[in-house]
């Protein structure tokens, strides 16, 4: 082989690893997505029901494009059996009726938890628990034709929800106790983030819908601030579908939950009830603060290009929802991306959102004038940005038990932008005293 030939060879051997997604899964729910957004505001559909429309709009064309152009059912990680015969249902009712009763069971006890934590039965958790309400009766119709069906194709289908059944039916002898728990983790994250994401979509969904288009085209930062609402609006809709369809026919289930409590610990606390960073929580980093548009109010072009600085972050927010296609989902391991931000860097949405965060709040000026407020908001939003990287620690921890996630993060070490910038910045900090001298 001549030098040329052994160049090709070591750069193909060296290439960044395959992603579990396709970028074109993700592209097809922006497309639905935008196509109802557009006929939402045509027709002034601000509504709920129209935001859930808008969930809707962008899942079935992913769904349509994993099945039809990716062809994702055929992945070997579905665990389906396409080639052989369906087993006999005389053969496996059995363990599809144990299943169901798992499955059931599960949801029997999210809807007591919901109904317990009274924090669901106020504010925009309201719409969340009467969709949730609504979706159960045809949840459990739809449940025995899937389970019966996808049972007799599965190669193991004694799962987690086959193991829980055993166990409420008072058959436990026998059971594989790490498939039980990843089961109740998995559904515990669901059961969390999905009620979570379901109350606060008509909210976004709105915010892009009301915004008057005469104030969008005549006003930069009314521009922004649209394009910045809408950002978070994809972010919410792809996530509420992601939550939503954990399938095995579409290899979006979950193949694992974290299962150390200090990655939960670090997730959760960024989330409502248990968020520390609200407004008068012990991680409220705005006390005697404005946003960026206070202070750079005499500057127009400097708060312009501000703003959409703000706006490229939160695209790249919202992109790294995108790239995630049907499988989003906090805690959980559904599948290794390695394209689209994540080709640049492995937190591409903490990096981007810790950014703006700092960007659109400027912690170290206070209304106030006061130094103390300054120090303080300062320190506080540098403790929120640890919490992330907390979370980005734990979440590594987890999927490095995935040897493709152990080669993307190889790859990623040798080729990522991100490490090679910070590892450039960590060079010059050594030098600069040693040139100083």
């Amino acid at each position: 082989m001549n030098a040329q030939g052994r160049i090709e060879s070591d750069a193909r051997r060296d290439a960044r690893p395959a992603s579990a997604v396709s970028t074109g899964v993700g592209l097809a729910g922006l497309l639905g997505l935008a196509c109802w957004t557009a006929a939402g505001r045509a027709w002034g559909m601000e509504g709920p029901l129209a935001a859930l429309c808008g969930v809707v709009a962008c899942g079935v064309p992913m769904i349509l494009w994993s099945l039809l152009v990716d062809k994702v059912h055929r992945n070997p990680s579905t665990g389906i059996d396409w080639d052989s015969a369906p087993r006999p249902l005389v053969e496996s009712a059995d363990t599809s009726l144990v299943k169901l009763v798992g499955l059931w069971g599960i949801w029997g006890l999210i809807a007591s938890l919901y109904c317990i934590a009274r924090w669901y039965w106020d504010g925009n958790y309201l719409f969340a628990m009467r969709v949730l309400a609504v979706g159960s009766v045809p949840m459990l119709l739809l449940s025995v034709p899937y389970i019966f069906w996808l049972d007799r194709r599965l190669k193991e289908p004694r799962d987690g929800a086959w193991h829980f059944g055993r166990l409420l039916i008072g058959r436990g002898a026998g059971i594989d106790r790490e498939l039980l728990h990843d089961f109740l983790r998995s559904w515990a994250v669901k059961g969390f983030f999905l009620a979570f994401m379901i109350s606060i979509v008509p909210g976004n969904w709105a915010d892009v819908i009301r915004a008057p288009a005469w104030e969008i085209a005549s006003d930069p930062l009314a521009l922004s601030r649209w394009l910045i609402a809408g950002m978070f609006m994809i972010d919410v809709t792809f996530a509420t579908v992601g939550y939503t369809l954990t399938m095995k026919p579409l290899d979006a289930h979950i193949r694992s939950a974290n299962p150390y409590a200090s990655g939960w610990a670090a997730a959760l606390i960024c989330y409502p009830p248990f968020i520390l960073m609200n407004a008068g929580g012990p991680l409220d980093y705005q006390q005697g603060t404005s946003d960026y548009v206070h202070w750079l109010s005499g500057s127009p072009l400097a708060l312009t290009l501000v703003a959409f600085i703000l706006v490229a972050l939160a695209a790249v927010y919202a992109w790294a929802t995108v790239a995630f296609g049907l499988r989003f989902s906090n805690l959980t391991h559904r599948g290794i991306l390695t394209h689209g931000p994540y080709a640049w860097t492995k937190h591409p949405a903490y990096v981007s959102k810790n950014l703006f965060w700092w960007l659109a709040t400027l912690p170290f000026l206070a209304t106030t004038g006061n130094p103390v407020d300054m120090i303080r908001n300062t320190v506080v939003l540098g403790i929120v940005s640890g919490i992330y990287y907390w979370r980005a620690v734990t979440e590594e921890r987890h999927l490095m038990a995935d040897p493709a996630y152990r080669d993307y993060a190889a790859w990623m070490e040798r080729h990522g932008p991100m490490p090679r910038l910070l590892r450039a910045l960590g060079d010059w900090a050594r030098r600069a005293p040693a040139a100083a001298e």
